[in-house]
Protein backbone atom coordinates (compact mmCIF):
# COMPACT_ATOMS: atom_id res chain seq x y z
CA UNK A 1 0.00 0.00 0.00
CA UNK A 2 1.53 3.34 -1.08
CA UNK A 3 1.26 6.73 0.68
CA UNK A 4 -1.72 7.86 -1.38
CA UNK A 5 -3.66 4.71 -0.58
CA UNK A 6 -2.87 5.08 3.12
CA UNK A 7 -4.15 8.69 3.02
CA UNK A 8 -7.30 7.61 1.21
CA UNK A 9 -7.90 4.90 3.81
CA UNK A 10 -7.49 7.44 6.62
CA UNK A 11 -10.21 9.58 5.06
CA UNK A 12 -12.77 6.84 5.75
CA UNK A 13 -11.71 6.81 9.40
CA UNK A 14 -11.77 10.59 9.89
CA UNK A 15 -14.32 12.09 7.49
CA UNK A 16 -18.07 12.42 7.78
CA UNK A 17 -20.12 10.12 5.58
CA UNK A 18 -21.17 13.27 3.69
CA UNK A 19 -17.60 14.16 2.70
CA UNK A 20 -16.26 13.86 -0.83
CA UNK A 21 -13.70 11.05 -0.67
CA UNK A 22 -10.56 11.35 -2.73
CA UNK A 23 -10.75 7.83 -4.18
CA UNK A 24 -14.34 8.47 -5.32
CA UNK A 25 -13.54 11.42 -7.57
CA UNK A 26 -15.41 11.54 -10.86
CA UNK A 27 -12.03 11.91 -12.52
CA UNK A 28 -10.37 14.35 -14.88
CA UNK A 29 -11.12 15.57 -18.40
CA UNK A 30 -8.14 13.51 -19.53
CA UNK A 31 -7.28 10.32 -17.71
CA UNK A 32 -3.92 10.23 -15.95
CA UNK A 33 -2.01 7.63 -13.91
CA UNK A 34 -2.53 8.03 -10.17
CA UNK A 35 0.24 9.50 -8.02
CA UNK A 36 1.82 7.18 -5.47
CA UNK A 37 2.14 9.92 -2.83
CA UNK A 38 -0.69 12.41 -3.30
CA UNK A 39 -4.46 12.08 -3.54
CA UNK A 40 -6.13 13.50 -6.62
CA UNK A 41 -7.28 16.59 -4.73
CA UNK A 42 -3.79 17.16 -3.30
CA UNK A 43 -2.44 17.13 -6.85
CA UNK A 44 -5.03 19.72 -7.88
CA UNK A 45 -4.10 22.06 -5.03
CA UNK A 46 -0.44 21.75 -5.98
CA UNK A 47 -1.11 22.38 -9.66
CA UNK A 48 -3.04 25.55 -8.88
CA UNK A 49 -0.46 26.86 -6.41
CA UNK A 50 2.35 26.42 -8.95
CA UNK A 51 0.44 28.00 -11.84
CA UNK A 52 1.29 31.37 -13.39
CA UNK A 53 -2.28 32.56 -12.93
CA UNK A 54 -2.04 31.99 -9.19
CA UNK A 55 1.17 34.03 -8.93
CA UNK A 56 -0.38 36.91 -10.87
CA UNK A 57 -3.10 37.29 -8.24
CA UNK A 58 -0.60 39.13 -6.03
CA UNK A 59 -0.80 42.14 -8.33
CA UNK A 60 -4.54 42.17 -8.99
CA UNK A 61 -6.97 44.51 -7.22
CA UNK A 62 -9.32 43.33 -4.51
CA UNK A 63 -11.09 46.64 -3.74
CA UNK A 64 -8.48 49.42 -3.67
CA UNK A 65 -6.92 50.03 -7.07
CA UNK A 66 -3.11 49.77 -7.19
CA UNK A 67 -2.65 50.67 -3.50
CA UNK A 68 0.73 52.17 -2.60
CA UNK A 69 0.69 50.81 0.94
CA UNK A 70 1.63 47.19 1.65
CA UNK A 71 -1.19 46.10 3.94
CA UNK A 72 -4.21 46.28 1.65
CA UNK A 73 -5.60 43.00 0.41
CA UNK A 74 -4.88 41.86 -3.11
CA UNK A 75 -6.67 39.14 -5.03
CA UNK A 76 -3.99 36.72 -3.78
CA UNK A 77 -4.34 37.53 -0.09
CA UNK A 78 -8.12 37.33 -0.50
CA UNK A 79 -7.70 33.86 -2.00
CA UNK A 80 -5.53 32.75 0.91
CA UNK A 81 -8.04 34.09 3.44
CA UNK A 82 -10.88 32.27 1.69
CA UNK A 83 -8.79 29.10 1.80
CA UNK A 84 -8.11 29.48 5.52
CA UNK A 85 -11.76 30.11 6.37
CA UNK A 86 -12.98 27.30 4.12
CA UNK A 87 -10.49 24.81 5.55
CA UNK A 88 -11.52 25.71 9.10
CA UNK A 89 -15.17 25.02 8.28
CA UNK A 90 -14.36 21.78 6.45
CA UNK A 91 -12.24 20.61 9.39
CA UNK A 92 -15.02 21.43 11.85
CA UNK A 93 -17.52 19.42 9.80
CA UNK A 94 -15.14 16.49 9.09
CA UNK A 95 -15.34 17.11 5.36
CA UNK A 96 -12.53 16.95 2.80
CA UNK A 97 -10.24 19.81 3.75
CA UNK A 98 -7.89 19.22 0.80
CA UNK A 99 -10.69 19.42 -1.77
CA UNK A 100 -11.93 22.56 -0.07
CA UNK A 101 -8.46 24.09 -0.24
CA UNK A 102 -8.02 23.27 -3.93
CA UNK A 103 -11.34 24.92 -4.85
CA UNK A 104 -10.54 27.98 -2.76
CA UNK A 105 -7.08 28.40 -4.28
CA UNK A 106 -8.51 28.29 -7.80
CA UNK A 107 -11.77 30.17 -7.41
CA UNK A 108 -10.51 33.60 -8.54
CA UNK A 109 -7.84 32.67 -11.10
CA UNK A 110 -9.93 34.25 -13.86
CA UNK A 111 -10.36 37.63 -12.21
CA UNK A 112 -9.45 40.67 -14.26
CA UNK A 113 -7.14 43.56 -13.44
CA UNK A 114 -8.86 46.32 -11.45
CA UNK A 115 -11.26 43.91 -9.75
CA UNK A 116 -14.93 43.91 -10.66
CA UNK A 117 -14.47 47.09 -12.70
CA UNK A 118 -12.40 45.15 -15.22
CA UNK A 119 -14.95 42.35 -15.18
CA UNK A 120 -17.80 44.75 -15.94
CA UNK A 121 -15.94 46.25 -18.91
CA UNK A 122 -15.02 42.93 -20.48
CA UNK A 123 -18.57 41.64 -19.97
CA UNK A 124 -19.91 44.64 -21.85
CA UNK A 125 -17.53 44.48 -24.83
CA UNK A 126 -16.51 40.83 -25.22
CA UNK A 127 -18.73 39.07 -27.77
CA UNK A 128 -19.20 36.08 -25.45
CA UNK A 129 -19.69 38.16 -22.30
CA UNK A 130 -17.47 37.73 -19.28
CA UNK A 131 -17.93 36.29 -15.78
CA UNK A 132 -14.88 35.77 -13.60
CA UNK A 133 -16.02 32.36 -12.33
CA UNK A 134 -16.41 31.08 -15.90
CA UNK A 135 -13.04 32.58 -16.76
CA UNK A 136 -11.45 30.85 -13.74
CA UNK A 137 -12.65 27.53 -15.13
CA UNK A 138 -11.34 28.46 -18.58
CA UNK A 139 -7.95 29.25 -17.05
CA UNK A 140 -7.60 25.81 -15.47
CA UNK A 141 -9.15 23.97 -18.43
CA UNK A 142 -7.49 25.76 -21.33
CA UNK A 143 -5.15 28.66 -20.69
CA UNK A 144 -2.66 27.33 -18.14
CA UNK A 145 0.17 25.40 -19.80
CA UNK A 146 -0.73 24.10 -23.26
CA UNK A 147 -3.77 22.02 -22.38
CA UNK A 148 -4.88 23.34 -19.00
CA UNK A 149 -4.24 21.87 -15.58
CA UNK A 150 -6.58 18.91 -16.11
CA UNK A 151 -8.17 19.19 -12.66
CA UNK A 152 -10.72 16.83 -11.17
CA UNK A 153 -14.42 17.32 -11.83
CA UNK A 154 -15.07 18.22 -8.18
CA UNK A 155 -12.53 21.05 -8.13
CA UNK A 156 -13.69 22.36 -11.50
CA UNK A 157 -17.30 22.34 -10.29
CA UNK A 158 -16.39 24.24 -7.12
CA UNK A 159 -14.45 26.87 -9.05
CA UNK A 160 -17.25 27.45 -11.57
CA UNK A 161 -20.02 27.57 -8.98
CA UNK A 162 -18.38 29.56 -6.18
CA UNK A 163 -20.67 32.37 -7.31
CA UNK A 164 -23.65 32.73 -9.64
CA UNK A 165 -27.00 30.98 -9.85
CA UNK A 166 -25.82 27.36 -9.91
CA UNK A 167 -24.77 25.71 -6.65
CA UNK A 168 -21.73 23.43 -6.22
CA UNK A 169 -22.34 19.69 -6.31
CA UNK A 170 -20.16 18.95 -3.27
CA UNK A 171 -20.41 20.21 0.32
CA UNK A 172 -16.78 21.30 0.03
CA UNK A 173 -17.69 23.53 -2.91
CA UNK A 174 -20.58 24.95 -0.90
CA UNK A 175 -18.15 25.78 1.90
CA UNK A 176 -15.95 27.81 -0.47
CA UNK A 177 -18.96 29.65 -1.83
CA UNK A 178 -19.86 30.76 1.69
CA UNK A 179 -16.25 31.32 2.82
CA UNK A 180 -15.70 33.68 -0.12
CA UNK A 181 -18.41 36.00 1.17
CA UNK A 182 -17.28 35.72 4.79
CA UNK A 183 -13.75 36.62 3.76
CA UNK A 184 -14.39 39.60 1.53
CA UNK A 185 -17.01 41.26 3.74
CA UNK A 186 -14.69 41.16 6.74
CA UNK A 187 -11.37 42.00 5.13
CA UNK A 188 -12.98 44.79 3.13
CA UNK A 189 -14.14 46.35 6.41
CA UNK A 190 -10.54 46.15 7.61
CA UNK A 191 -9.15 47.72 4.44
CA UNK A 192 -11.84 50.40 4.33
CA UNK A 193 -10.97 51.50 7.88
CA UNK A 194 -7.26 51.45 7.03
CA UNK A 195 -7.92 53.55 3.94
CA UNK A 196 -10.03 56.13 5.73
CA UNK A 197 -13.14 55.22 3.74
CA UNK A 198 -14.88 53.91 6.84
CA UNK A 199 -14.61 54.67 10.53
CA UNK A 200 -15.32 51.94 13.08
CA UNK A 201 -18.04 54.21 14.45
CA UNK A 202 -19.75 54.17 11.03
CA UNK A 203 -20.51 50.46 11.31
CA UNK A 204 -24.03 49.98 12.72
CA UNK A 205 -24.05 48.43 16.18
CA UNK A 206 -26.40 45.62 15.12
CA UNK A 207 -23.50 44.13 13.16
CA UNK A 208 -20.83 44.73 15.80
CA UNK A 209 -23.09 43.51 18.58
CA UNK A 210 -23.97 40.32 16.72
CA UNK A 211 -20.69 39.44 15.01
CA UNK A 212 -18.07 41.12 17.19
CA UNK A 213 -16.13 44.37 17.24
CA UNK A 214 -12.86 43.08 15.81
CA UNK A 215 -11.95 41.38 12.53
CA UNK A 216 -10.92 38.24 14.39
CA UNK A 217 -14.14 38.10 16.42
CA UNK A 218 -16.33 38.46 13.34
CA UNK A 219 -14.50 35.75 11.40
CA UNK A 220 -14.62 33.41 14.38
CA UNK A 221 -18.33 34.03 14.93
CA UNK A 222 -19.25 33.34 11.30
CA UNK A 223 -17.11 30.19 11.04
CA UNK A 224 -18.58 28.85 14.28
CA UNK A 225 -22.10 29.70 13.15
CA UNK A 226 -21.66 27.80 9.87
CA UNK A 227 -20.24 24.73 11.63
CA UNK A 228 -23.01 24.78 14.24
CA UNK A 229 -25.82 25.04 11.69
CA UNK A 230 -24.56 22.76 8.90
CA UNK A 231 -25.12 19.04 8.70
CA UNK A 232 -25.83 16.06 6.46
CA UNK A 233 -23.88 17.69 3.66
CA UNK A 234 -25.87 20.94 3.78
CA UNK A 235 -23.73 24.02 4.41
CA UNK A 236 -25.50 27.06 5.84
CA UNK A 237 -25.55 29.82 8.40
CA UNK A 238 -28.25 30.24 11.01
CA UNK A 239 -31.23 32.23 9.65
CA UNK A 240 -30.37 35.27 11.80
CA UNK A 241 -26.68 35.26 10.84
CA UNK A 242 -27.59 34.80 7.16
CA UNK A 243 -29.90 37.82 7.21
CA UNK A 244 -27.39 39.99 9.09
CA UNK A 245 -24.56 38.97 6.74
CA UNK A 246 -26.66 40.00 3.76
CA UNK A 247 -27.48 43.31 5.43
CA UNK A 248 -23.80 43.86 6.25
CA UNK A 249 -22.93 43.21 2.60
CA UNK A 250 -25.57 45.75 1.52
CA UNK A 251 -24.09 48.24 3.99
CA UNK A 252 -20.61 47.67 2.54
CA UNK A 253 -21.86 48.31 -0.98
CA UNK A 254 -23.37 51.62 0.02
CA UNK A 255 -20.64 52.80 2.40
CA UNK A 256 -17.51 51.39 0.74
CA UNK A 257 -17.80 49.81 -2.70
CA UNK A 258 -19.87 52.67 -4.12
CA UNK A 259 -18.07 55.42 -2.19
CA UNK A 260 -16.44 58.25 -4.11
CA UNK A 261 -13.01 57.49 -2.63
CA UNK A 262 -13.03 53.87 -3.84
CA UNK A 263 -14.60 54.65 -7.20
CA UNK A 264 -12.75 57.88 -8.00
CA UNK A 265 -10.38 56.07 -10.37
CA UNK A 266 -13.11 53.86 -11.83
CA UNK A 267 -13.63 55.84 -15.03
CA UNK A 268 -9.90 55.76 -15.78
CA UNK A 269 -9.71 52.03 -15.14
CA UNK A 270 -12.73 51.37 -17.34
CA UNK A 271 -11.28 53.39 -20.18
CA UNK A 272 -7.91 51.69 -19.82
CA UNK A 273 -9.38 48.19 -20.13
CA UNK A 274 -11.62 49.27 -23.01
CA UNK A 275 -8.75 50.88 -24.93
CA UNK A 276 -6.52 47.84 -24.46
CA UNK A 277 -9.25 45.51 -25.69
CA UNK A 278 -9.90 47.61 -28.78
CA UNK A 279 -6.18 48.00 -29.50
CA UNK A 280 -5.34 44.30 -29.33
CA UNK A 281 -8.51 43.41 -31.22
CA UNK A 282 -7.18 45.49 -34.14
CA UNK A 283 -3.55 44.44 -33.64
CA UNK A 284 -3.67 40.72 -32.89
CA UNK A 285 -0.10 40.29 -34.16
CA UNK A 286 1.06 41.92 -30.91
CA UNK A 287 -0.45 39.17 -28.77
CA UNK A 288 1.94 36.68 -27.13
CA UNK A 289 2.57 33.47 -29.04
CA UNK A 290 0.42 31.27 -26.80
CA UNK A 291 -2.59 33.49 -27.52
CA UNK A 292 -1.92 33.72 -31.24
CA UNK A 293 -2.20 29.94 -31.41
CA UNK A 294 -5.77 30.12 -30.13
CA UNK A 295 -7.13 32.70 -32.58
CA UNK A 296 -8.42 30.16 -35.12
CA UNK A 297 -9.91 28.00 -32.37
CA UNK A 298 -11.60 30.63 -30.20
CA UNK A 299 -11.86 33.78 -32.32
CA UNK A 300 -10.38 37.24 -31.82
CA UNK A 301 -12.80 38.53 -29.17
CA UNK A 302 -12.38 35.50 -26.90
CA UNK A 303 -8.58 35.46 -27.17
CA UNK A 304 -8.15 39.20 -26.59
CA UNK A 305 -10.49 38.92 -23.61
CA UNK A 306 -8.36 36.05 -22.26
CA UNK A 307 -5.19 38.10 -22.62
CA UNK A 308 -6.51 41.21 -20.89
CA UNK A 309 -8.23 39.22 -18.12
CA UNK A 310 -4.89 37.61 -17.32
CA UNK A 311 -3.10 40.92 -16.88
CA UNK A 312 -2.14 42.28 -13.49
CA UNK A 313 -3.05 45.87 -12.66
CA UNK A 314 0.49 47.10 -13.13
CA UNK A 315 1.03 45.21 -16.39
CA UNK A 316 -2.21 46.63 -17.82
CA UNK A 317 -1.02 50.12 -16.90
CA UNK A 318 2.38 49.46 -18.49
CA UNK A 319 0.70 48.24 -21.69
CA UNK A 320 -1.52 51.30 -21.78
CA UNK A 321 1.46 53.62 -21.32
CA UNK A 322 3.36 51.84 -24.08
CA UNK A 323 0.59 52.14 -26.66
CA UNK A 324 -1.23 55.34 -25.68
CA UNK A 325 1.15 57.65 -23.79
CA UNK A 326 3.64 59.67 -25.89
CA UNK A 327 7.29 59.07 -25.04
CA UNK A 328 9.86 61.85 -24.82
CA UNK A 329 12.81 61.78 -27.22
Amino acid sequence: MNIREITEKKEYLCFSEYATFSDKTKGRLREEPLCEMRTEFQRDADRITHSKSFRRLMHKTQVFLSPLKDHYRTRLTHTLEVSQIARAIARGLSLNETLTEAIALGHDLGHTPFGHIGEEVLDSICEHGFLHNEQSLRVVDVLEKENGLNLTCEVRDGILNHTGENKPQTPEGAIVRLADRIAYINHDIDDAVRGGVLSPSDIPWKFLGAFGQTHSDRINFMITDVISNSGEGVIKMSPSAHILTKELRDFMFEAVYMSSKVRKEEAKSKDLVKYLYEYFYKNTDLLPEEYLKRLEIDGTSRVVCDYIAGMTDRYAIMQFEEFFVPKAY
